[in-house]
């Protein structure tokens, strides 16, 4: 999924550059809003929250620290396996009869590492074919110290103001989820900053309650205030990227209404397993639910939706066919085939237009 947030903005990339930074140390994951990838640079701001996590019991960093309680054997186990044999990847660990598949049937080295990995005793020294592999953060960061993290009060200022620029205007309610921060006393926090300079306050039409811009977006609030900056991409949307993972953020910006249901047991999903946010011209016009078959080299659109208020104009399947080529192309299965849509007629528009 991170790799699909940055081809939404970039189009077509390698995805083994970020492998190759990932394994130099330029980058490195960590939980965020969802698992990202963030500059090195920002390792000790996300070591603090880890630790603010770990005194706090926030999620997931509180189903670490029980996990790693109540499995003590697992732990020490799988911290001698790194001690003694160096970097791993789960899938070098046998399943002892556990049968594979689930979100959550994981064995129990793999929550061992995930618990090793929330908590900062390791670290993803790189990828392999997708698939993490994990080393002790002394490996990864020789010399590291905790002293080094900057203060929560700190934390906290930097953080919002970073979802802030990154939001591009901000309401209360809408600065916490970026990165996942507490809620109470969001408000005041906003004022605080506005008072301090470091933040604008701005009046939106259609809305009562105060909003506010990062200095940084200024130029383009102007432009986009003016008329003459024009929304032109058209793209498709992980379903943890941070345009749509705030869900009431998106009801309320774009009047869509989003939920990933690959949580979802089978029957009771609406849209499919990992459908894709579609973003055309400015506006959330729908959602598809992708799959690709790089063994036989096509890409399958199961289905795809489009909201009741959009019509199936000849630009919409044009910006649709174009972003379709695209990213079949990227996962390198050129060929297309699209199954069944709503409204029902806007698949074979779009497969012609393919």
């Amino acid at each position: 999924s991170p790799y699909l947030v940055l081809w939404s903005r970039l189009g077509d990339y390698k995805p083994e550059w970020l492998d190759e930074l990932l394994a130099e140390g330029a980058i490195f994951e960590c939980w965020a809003h969802a698992m990202c990838f963030l500059p090195i640079e920002y390792y000790p701001l996300h070591r603090r929250r880890m630790l603010d996590a770990i005194q706090d019991g926030v999620l997931p960093v509180k189903w670490a620290v029980k996990w790693s309680r109540e499995n003590p054997k697992a732990m020490k186990r799988v911290r001698s396996h790194l001690r003694e044999n160096g970097a791993v990847r789960s899938a070098e660990f046998e399943s002892k009869g556990r049968p594979p598949g689930g979100w959550w049937n994981w064995k129990e080295e793999k929550d061992a590492l995930e618990a090793l990995f929330l908590t900062g005793e390791v670290m993803i020294a790189r990828r392999q074919n997708f698939q993490r592999v994990y080393d002790l953060r002394e490996r990864i960061m020789p010399g590291w110290d905790d002293a080094l993290n900057p203060s929560t009060e700190e934390l906290r200022r930097t953080l919002t103001l970073r979802a802030v620029c990154a939001l591009g205007i901000a309401f209360p309610a809408w600065a916490p989820d970026y990165f996942r921060q507490p809620k109470k006393g969001i408000a005041q926090h906003l004022e605080a900053l506005a008072a301090d300079g470091l933040l604008l306050r701005v009046e939106v039409e259609g809305f009562e309650r105060p909003a506010y811009v990062h200095p940084d977006r200024l130029s383009q609030l102007e432009e986009a205030a003016s008329g003459s900056r024009e929304p032109t991409l058209t793209t498709l949307l992980s379903p943890f990227d941070p345009l749509v993972w705030d869900r009431q953020r998106a009801r309320e910006l774009f009047d869509f209404d989003y939920t990933i249901e690959c949580y979802t047991p089978a029957p009771k999903r609406r849209y499919g397993y990992f459908t894709l946010p579609i973003l055309n011209r400015g506006r959330l016009i729908g959602r598809l639910d992708p799959k690709a078959h790089r063994s036989k080299g096509f890409f399958e659109i199961k289905a795809i939706h489009l909201e009741p208020n959009i019509p199936p104009s000849e630009e919409v399947i044009a910006d649709l066919a174009a972003v379709l080529h695209r990213l079949a192309a990227w996962h390198g299965t050129p060929d297309l085939v699209v199954r069944q849509s709503d409204p029902p007629e806007f698949a074979a528009l779009l497969e012609a237009a393919l």
